[in-house]
């Protein structure tokens, strides 16, 4: 399929396939980014500010949700590189998956007005940060894939890259053992609460778990790529 006239993204891919699924994970970090200052805002029962923000991250999933497109669309039938063409292309939708998450923890605060229970409010502020480590973490392990393509994927930097996927596997762990801790708070505070509000408060939580399982898959495809 032709590359789209004129377009910058399609000029990326004349010289690289990397270069737009970077470009693509820079858009999709900048959707986790806003979910520390969501949260802020629901401490604040700022109800605007949530909205607004929710806005934000539903602007920058559906750019996202573009670039995807555009990539598939744009992407040669055939490569001359260590990975394969469907390789990139999945990698590309398990990055536009994590977006698409924040997304959905925006629609759920803006759906409905929601009261940080006090038993789970430190927990919730640890998973927020473990989240954001996490998403760090996966964007910089694909911010390595031009120095692994011009070293033909071996070498320091595929130690260096095999370090990171270690790095994010730990951290996964990591924000599993929070959530359990706070699943168990919750589950405690239950009679205390609103019966319909625990429901979305456990499902807002397993949607942030959700964020740090979908990082673990790019890490699992960064080792497909290693491992060929």
């Amino acid at each position: 399929m032709a590359f789209l006239p004129g377009g910058s993204l399609s000029g990326l891919l004349r010289g690289s396939p990397f270069k737009p699924i970077q470009e693509h994970m820079g858009v999709v970090f900048s959707c986790i980014c806003l979910i520390p200052p969501l949260f802020d805002a629901l401490y604040r029962k700022d109800q605007e500010q949530i909205y607004e923000t929710a806005e934000q991250i539903k602007a920058l999933e559906t750019k996202a949700d573009k670039l995807k497109s555009t990539f598939r669309l744009n992407m040669p039938k055939s490569l001359f590189l260590p990975v394969d063409r469907k390789d990139l292309l999945s990698l590309i939708g398990d990055q536009d998956h994590i977006a698409d998450t924040a997304e959905e923890i925006g629609k759920i605060l803006t759906y409905r007005e929601m009261t940080v229970p006090k038993a789970i409010k430190e927990l919730l502020d640890e998973l927020l940060e473990g989240t954001m480590e996490i998403s760090a973490e996966a964007r910089d392990m694909t911010g390595r894939l031009d120095e692994l393509l011009e070293v033909g994927f071996g070498g320091r930097e595929l130690q260096k890259t095999s370090k990171m996927i270690a790095g994010v596997r730990r951290s996964e762990h990591n924000i599993d053992a929070i959530m359990h801790r706070t699943r168990k708070a919750l589950f405690a505070a239950e009679s205390e609460l609103d019966p319909v509000s625990v429901i979305f408060w456990y499902k807002i939580i397993d949607l942030l778990g959700r964020i740090s399982d979908q990082c673990e898959n790019l890490a699992d495809r960064f080792l497909l790529f290693l491992s060929k």
